[in-house]
C-alpha cells in the first residue's frame, strides 16, 4: 500500500476531497522531493506538484505519481485552478505550519472549504516503511561508530564546543548531511542542563560530560545520548549514573507492541521517583524518531497513543541535580512485533576517561 493511498483512505475519514501539503518534511514523505520549494496538492484520484523554474527539473527527477506543474503566477491561484477543475468541495490543510498570511492567501482565492487536518500526515509517518527502518539504521550506526571515535577526544582542557564540532565533523565523514539537530555536550555544573548547548566552557577532572547528538542521514535523523566520567567522579555522581542506567534499562526491555505511551514513560519514571530523584527528572522519556528528531508518538505521562511495530521511538531518562551536575542516556528503538530491537548499540556502563 503506498503513502498516497493510505493518505486517500485518511482523506475519507476526515471527508475532504483535497489536501494541500506546505510542511517541508511532509512534502518530502509523500513525495521524495528535496528541494526547497512547492507544495503538493492530493486529490482522491490525482497528484500535482507546484514549484517555480528553479526546481522543476529536479521535481521530474525525483517525483514519481504526480502532475509536475512550473507556477507562473502565486501558487494560491493554481491550487485554485485544480480545485476548480477537479469539482472539489472540501479542502484539508497542514494547520501546525501554514502560516497565517498564507492561510488568508489560500482562502480568499478557493471557492471551497478549507479545513484544518492536524496530524493526518504525521499519524501515517507513525509507522516507519522497511527503507526507512534500513535508513535509520544507518544513520544510528554512524551515531555509535561516532561516539566511539569521541571518547579518544575527550579530555580535560578541552572545550564543550570543540567536542561538539568533532562529533559533527566526524558524522559527516562518515556520511551524515549534518547532524540531526544542535549538539548538546555539556559537562560539570552545566550537565544539570538538560538541553545543554555546547559552550566555551573547557573539561575538569571529575566531572560528568553528556553529549546528546544524532546523524541526519538521507533525511533521517539519529538521536543518541551517552554521559561519561572524566578522571574519579563523586559518588553523588555515581549513584545519579547508575539511576539513569537502571532506569534507562527498563525503559528499553519495557517496550513492546500494545504498551500505551503513557506506561512507557512510566517505566522510567517510576524508578527514579522511587530513587529519590523524581523531582530532577522534568522531561518525557522519549519521543518518537524519524525525519524529524521529535516526531509522534511522546513516551509521555500526558500521551494516549499505544505503541505499535514499525514505530521508532528514544528512550532517555535523565536526572539533573543543580550546581551538582546530571546525567542522561538515550537509546533509539525499534518496536517489532514480540517486542523491539535496540538501533543505538554504544556501551551504556559508565566510562571513565583516564586523566594524566
Amino acid at each position: 500500500m503506498t503513502r498516497l493511498h493510505i493518505l486517500r483512505e485518511a482523506m475519507k475519514e476526515q471527508n475532504v476531497d483535497g489536501v494541500l501539503i506546505t510542511s517541508p518534511i511532509n512534502r518530502r514523505y509523500l513525495t521524495a522531493f528535496t528541494g526547497t520549494a512547492g507544495v503538493a496538492f492530493i486529490t482522491l484520484d490525482k497528484a500535482y506538484f507546484v514549484t517555480d523554474f528553479r526546481y522543476t527539473a529536479q521535481a521530474k527527477e525525483q517525483i514519481n505519481d504526480f502532475l509536475i506543474i512550473e507556477h507562473k503566477e502565486p501558487i494560491p491561484n493554481v491550487i485554485a485552478n485544480i480545485v476548480k477543475e477537479n469539482e472539489l468541495s472540501n479542502v484539508g490543510f497542514e494547520n501546525k505550519t501554514i502560516s497565517y498570511e498564507e492561510h488568508l492567501a489560500y482562502q480568499q482565492k478557493l471557492e471551497t472549504g478549507f479545513v484544518p487536518i492536524g496530524n493526518m500526515i504525521e499519524k501515517i509517518r507513525l509507522i516507519k516503511t522497511e527503507d526507512e527502518i534500513n535508513i535509520l539504521k544507518e544513520a544510528c550506526k554512524i551515531a555509535d561508530q561516532t561516539f566511539e571515535h569521541i571518547l579518544n577526544y575527550i579530555k580535560p582542557g578541552v572545550k564543550e564546543i570543540d567536542i561538539a564540532n568533532e562529533l559533527e565533523f566526524y558524522m559527516r565523514k562518515l556520511g551524515a548531511v549534518s547532524s540531526s539537530f544542535d549538539i548538546i555536550v555539556a559537562s560539570g555544573y552545566r550537565s544539570a542542563l538538560p538541553h545543554g548547548v555546547a559552550s566555551e566552557k573547557e573539561i575538569q577532572t571529575g566531572e560528568l560530560v553528556t553529549m546528546d547528538f544524532g546523524a541526519l542521514y538521507q533525511g533521517y535523523c539519529s538521536d543518541i545520548t551517552r554521559t561519561v566520567a572524566v578522571g574519579q567522579i563523586s559518588d553523588e555522581l555515581h549513584s545519579i549514573y547508575q539511576t539513569v542506567l537502571h532506569a534507562q534499562k527498563l525503559g528499553v526491555d519495557g517496550i513492546k507492541p500494545g504498551l500505551s505511551a503513557k506506561n512507557a514513560d512510566a517505566l522510567t519514571r517510576d524508578y527514579i521517583d522511587s530513587c529519590g530523584y523524581g523531582q530532577y527528572f522534568g522531561h518525557s522519556t522519549g519521543h518518537g524518531l524519524g525525519l524529524e528528531v521529535h516526531e509522534m508518538p511522546g513516551l509521555s505521562f500526558k500521551s494516549a497513543e499505544v505503541l505499535e511495530p514499525g514505530m521508532i521511538v528514544t528512550v532517555e531518562p535523565g536526572i539533573y541535580v543543580p550546581e551538582i551536575g546530571g546525567c542522561r542516556i538515550e537509546d533509539d528503538i525499534l518496536v517489532t512485533l514480540d517486542g523491539n530491537t535496540r538501533l543505538t548499540n554504544s556501551t551504556k556502563d559508565l566510562i571513565t576517561i583516564p586523566v594524566a
